[in-house]
């Protein structure tokens, strides 16, 4: 089939580009809380452990509203105008929260900028996944996970700026100094203020991309459908592509979701596969690395200074470690990649967990997060949105793949929310010893249960798994 088309890769790069920028502001959003902590905690003066682990967490309550919303409304109203209403969002949520002048406004606008982030998390992977030629497609999906990294390190480097602007800072600050410092009653502002702008540009430019040609077909446009295909790789694929499409299609189900599919055994074994990668992307503990890793590195023994450029080197290596994914993911395929990862990450916690409890600290903790980051970057953080957005039948794509997306940001909640109580009671050692568990659970599952999907149409795939 390659051989017999052409695709307009110009036209291909610009829309998934556009799109990936939803993955960019969520990269954004996600980490920005991390560097701010240490700012506006003492600015609120916040002190309980339940009120810093919903400070860091609140905004995951809106990417759970969000990625439910999607499971109703993303089949129903398409991928486009949620993506638009998601960039409006995320320019309200920025200004929000830099304004805000009480903890509880704070966490009103952090919860609005989390519904835009599970929309954009669930739906920019999926359009790209729709739009991309099948050979492709790994690499695209993966390219959204690298505006993500791109994102996060963007957010880790403004944070470690703005800290830099207020000499009057030292290191060794109490909480009181920092509570009455410039970093401290505007320098966080700044943090999340500088997320307006590129919001605001994927605000604008999401108006200029068109629909998903699969999800136009599904709601009987099979003429818009058609000319977006044809753009994307000429009149043969077009009409190829609409053909397999209809085959996997259902009259009853061409303009709504029928949920009652949602049931059936081969789709709820899908369901199942994807809510229990989601929750193991989240509970392998990255998340608490970046959401608290100025803690972490403060048990390690670090500065203030010294915990923010040791913050950006994290995002650094999470991007460099997409680029892996980029090259390998059509080639090695998906699974294999998980299985390298989440051993490889089992076996890093497992050391971490000894230098906590051997009280070694330094540079060898600052080795070893940073090797299980870059693992974690090139396999599970990315590969979770790949096969989402490969392993659901189209007339229910939106709706399932927004199931994972809402496991996803479950697991994410919970695990964020509760990490100060169990680093309290168990502590830091025994806490990454947990995580190692979950990553050698989660290596057996999935070299048991996940289908290889490189290489095959989103149809090819549907027809293998699901109507076998």
């Amino acid at each position: 089939m390659a051989t017999e088309i052409k695709y307009n890769q110009r036209y291909i790069w610009l829309i998934s580009l556009t799109a990936a920028l939803g993955g960019f502001l969520f990269g954004y959003d996600w980490v920005v809380i991390g560097g701010a902590k240490p700012f506006y905690e003492p600015y609120f003066n916040i002190t309980l452990p339940s009120q810093q682990g919903w400070g860091t967490s609140s905004a995951l309550v809106g990417c759970m509203i969000g990625a439910a919303l999607c499971i109703w409304v993303s089949d129903k109203f398409g991928r486009k105008r949620l993506l638009i209403f998601a960039g409006l969002l995320f320019s309200l949520s920025a200004l929000g929260t830099a304004l805000a002048d009480t903890f509880w406004w704070f966490n009103f606008y952090r919860i609005m900028g989390g519904v835009a982030m599970g929309i954009a998390l669930n739906l920019s992977p999926l359009y790209i996944a729709e739009i991309a030629p099948p050979e492709k497609r790994g690499m695209l999906v993966t390219f959204n996970q690298l505006l993500v990294m791109i994102g996060v390190l963007l957010a880790q480097l403004i944070n470690w700026q703005i800290s830099l602007v207020d000499k009057d800072l030292s290191d060794t600050a109490t909480f009181e100094q920092i509570a009455t410092s410039w970093a401290g009653n505007y320098g966080w502002r700044w943090m999340f203020a500088a997320e307006f702008v590129p919001a605001f540009l994927f605000f604008v430019l999401m108006f200029f991309v068109p629909e998903s040609a699969r999800w136009l077909v599904k709601n009987k446009e099979v003429q818009k459908a058609k000319e977006v295909l044809t753009k994307i790789g000429g009149e043969f694929y077009a009409d190829l592509s609409i053909s397999e499409i209809n085959a996997t299609l259902t009259k009853e189900n061409l303009a709504r979701v029928n949920f009652k599919e949602l049931f059936q055994k081969n789709i709820l074994k899908f369901i199942g596969i994807g809510v229990f990668l989601s929750f193991l992307q989240q509970w392998s503990g990255v998340n608490v690395i970046i959401y608290y890793a100025a803690d972490i590195f403060q048990a390690a023994g670090y500065t203030l200074k010294q915990m923010m450029l040791n913050i950006v080197v994290i995002g650094s290596v999470m991007v460099l470690s997409v680029f892996i994914t980029i090259f390998t993911v059509d080639k090695f395929g998906r699974k294999k990649l998980l299985l390298i990862g989440t051993s490889t990450m089992a076996f890093l916690y497992l050391l971490i967990g000894l230098t906590f409890y051997q009280d070694i600290g330094g540079a060898v903790v600052v080795f070893l997060v940073l090797t299980n980051v870059m693992f974690y970057s090139f396999t599970l953080a990315p590969l979770l949105w790949v096969v989402l957005s490969e392993i659901f039948p189209t007339r229910v794509r939106g709706a399932t793949m927004s199931i994972a997306a809402l496991a996803h940001w479950v697991g994410n909640f919970t695990l964020t929310f509760s990490f100060p109580t169990i680093k309290e009671n168990l502590g830091w050692a025994n806490n990454f010893w947990l995580y190692g568990l979950i990553c050698l659970l989660g290596f057996f599952v999935l070299k048991w249960v996940l289908p290889e999907t490189k290489g095959k149409t989103l149809e090819e795939i549907e027809k293998q798994f699901i109507n076998k």
